[in-house]
């Protein structure tokens, strides 16, 4: 299928954003727009003009013509950082025109355009010498006695391979007295956000700004693969060698694309400089979904004492290529910051965090959504439910809120019988756990047959509210009981399914529904970096970082729909399926409380679950482990029932 020239534009800026490493809130800024109105035009629901083209073109350093002549030719001609020269573009090897045609024509390789320019004269002649060798009439007439096969696959592209730090041509890194390449611990490239040990003027940078994409094949085998009548020798000395990720992305708003899992990339492999240094080029179809990344085995073995295994926090958080330690240090940072600025005093310096819980939860958001598979829209079409109906008001979404009491324990009590104990137990960071969640990823799309779908999230609506009658439990849906069809989010949704499997209600009747493609872990890294500050704060007794890190989540959780204090995004939806998740949480821990033996006295919000008739702690033999972790509970206060008052004389 052909794409549009609005279509490959927008697949081209997706692609173009990828490798840059701009989010939309920084595209929108540099080109005087609004977030709102990039992933609009993103989405197709608006097109891109003339004027933002060009806007568009001057940014990343290219001419419009540039720009829309598809993803792999503006990759090719993209100057960033900005302030960089474009590089110029090699020609790959053409084959011979009279050469025979494979037996499988589906399996032989389309001519592409490069990336990436060939930086060393090296290359340069090796390609050449590739192209006259596949042109010339001499060797079409008279073919050279057959070579022994190569391991390698012939078919392989091209791949970029990043030249070591003192033979690259023009690359200012910062030098010694001696004029030798300094080296400094590892840290996060601006651009790819991979490991670099170099610095050029001062910044974490890849040569050039062309960051090594993962998978890279050493010189001698592509090389190899561009001229195999004409072998060129390998240079001496080992390779730099990364995994390889394609270049045109997934975008969950561009209809020809497909949302894909993302690699976990691993660091690079530093070693000794080769005495010949090549660089060869990434190739990517423009018209086509990108092709799965191959791994090539190195043709050296790297130095021992500079290659180490990725740790098992760097494999977690590689996809970044950003270590557990980069974001708790930016929590830790602007803690001391803090208490530097107001002398130490801890009220004053709380205070301060939480007027910054805002930015500094979007910020944190932000970098947690680096190299994720897809990009979320921020700012999609407003739906009229969804949207307040005063200032001061609300919207239709019903939320499964809790103010519930066992109305026959009640009774009971009330005609005599014994009085009782009750725990009040407390959910710890409820929100922050309600933060892993189904959400949709791009705007909520109408299904007017309505329906379930477990891949898909949004808004959905029943003709009337379900049936509940088991007056020991909770109502999952809360205490709301208007008559009339009611509008619930996934949370909600879910919950009412897992009563339908436990045999406690009648499978929902859903007449209409708002979806958008779902994910689980839009928010888990986000979610998992604050749980881990919080318990570090725990330990050691930081109760100044425990509250700044209530204040992200929570005013997160709140901000996210339609405020005035957060413009960075307004997902109304998300923000009633994460505030449903905490309440479907706790009715979680009241049905296996239940379970256990207990009885449930009352529910109270997001954290408040009473109960009594038994032991609830799981070392003497109850069903929850005591404590401050998310994945515990502690006693916040106890009380008997029926309550006495004492009458004032």
């Amino acid at each position: 299928m052909t794409l549009s020239t609005l279509e490959t534009l927008r697949l081209t800026i997706a692609a173009i954003k990828q490798r840059t490493g701009e989010s939309q809130r920084q595209l929108a800024t540099a080109l005087g727009l609004t977030q709102d109105k990039i992933s609009r035009r993103q989405s197709g629901a608006q097109p891109w003009s003339l004027d933002e083209i060009d806007a568009l073109a001057d940014h990343w350093g290219m001419r419009p013509l540039d720009l829309l002549a598809g993803p792999t030719h503006a990759a090719q001609s993209l100057t960033w950082p900005p302030g960089t020269t474009a590089p110029t573009a090699a020609p790959l090897p053409v084959p011979a025109t009279s050469a025979p045609i494979p037996a499988n024509p589906v399996a032989a390789p389309a001519p592409t355009a490069p990336l990436a320019p060939v930086a060393s004269e090296a290359s340069s002649a090796a390609i050449t010498a590739a192209e006259a060798s596949a042109t010339s009439p001499t060797k079409q007439q008279a073919p050279a006695p057959a070579a022994p096969a190569p391991a390698t696959d012939q078919r392989q592209p091209l791949l970029l391979i990043e030249a070591a730090p003192g033979d690259v041509l023009g690359a200012d890194y910062d030098r010694g007295p001696d004029g030798e390449v300094l080296t400094h611990p590892a840290t996060p490239c601006e651009q790819c956000e991979r490991p670099v040990t170099h610095r050029i003027r001062g910044r974490a940078l890849h040569p050039g700004g062309w960051c090594t994409p993962a998978g890279a094949a050493p010189p001698a085998t592509a090389l190899a693969q561009a001229a195999p009548t004409t072998p060129t020798p390998a240079p001496a000395g080992p390779t730099t060698t990364t995994d390889q990720t394609p270049l045109v992305p997934s975008d969950q708003n561009t209809p020809t694309t497909s949302a894909g899992p993302t690699a976990m990339p691993t660091p690079a492999r530093t070693a000794p400089a080769p005495a010949t240094p090549t660089q060869t080029a990434d190739v990517a179809n423009q018209d086509t979904q990108p092709t799965p990344a191959r791994t090539n085995s190195p043709s050296a073995t790297p130095d021992p004492v500079t290659t180490s295994a990725p740790s098992a926090k760097f494999r977690e958080y590689a996809s970044t290529g950003r270590e557990l330690g980069y974001y708790l240090d930016t929590i830790t940072s602007a803690v001391e910051q803090a208490l530097e600025e107001h002398d130490g005093d801890i009220e004053a310096t709380s205070a301060a965090l939480e007027k910054k819980a805002i930015p500094a939860a979007m910020a944190l958001f932000d970098a947690t959504r680096v190299g994720a598979a897809y990009e979320h829209t921020a700012y999609p079409e407003r739906l009229e439910f969804l949207s307040k109906k005063s200032r001061n008001g609300a919207d239709e979404i019903w939320e499964g809120r809790h103010k519930w009491e066992n109305a026959p324990l009640t009774a009971s009590l009330k005609a005599g019988a014994d009085p009782v104990t009750v725990d009040v137990l407390d959910t710890n960071a409820a929100y922050c756990s309600a933060l892993k969640t189904h959400l949709p990823i791009g705007a909520l799309q109408h299904r007017p047959d309505g329906g379930w779908d477990p891949k898909r999230s949004g808004i959905y609506l029943l003709p009337a509210r379900p049936a509940w009658e088991h007056p020991h439990l909770p109502d999952p849906i809360g205490n709301r009981h208007e008559a009339g069809p009611v509008l619930l989010d996934e949370a909600t949704m879910r919950l009412l399914i897992r009563c339908h499997k436990l045999g406690l209600a009648d499978a929902p009747h859903i007449t209409e529904a708002w979806t958008s493609g779902a994910t689980e872990g839009m928010l888990e890294k986000f979610r998992r970096i604050l749980t881990i500050a919080r318990e570090n704060a725990i330990r050691d007794g930081d109760q100044v970082t425990e509250k700044y890190i209530k204040a992200i989540y929570a005013k997160f959780a709140s901000t996210i729909g339609e405020s005035t204090y957060n413009r960075d995004i307004r997902r109304p939806d998300w923000m009633h399926i994460i505030r449903s998740q905490a309440f479907a949480n706790l009715w979680y821990k009241s049905q296996r409380a239940h379970k256990a033996g207990l009885t449930i006295v009352a529910l109270r919000g997001t954290d408040e679950l009473h109960v009594t008739g038994g032991e609830w702690r799981k070392a003497n033999g109850g069903v929850f482990e005591e404590g401050r972790l998310t994945t515990q509970l502690k006693l916040k206060d106890q009380y008997t029932l029926p309550r006495t008052r004492t009458r004032s004389t």
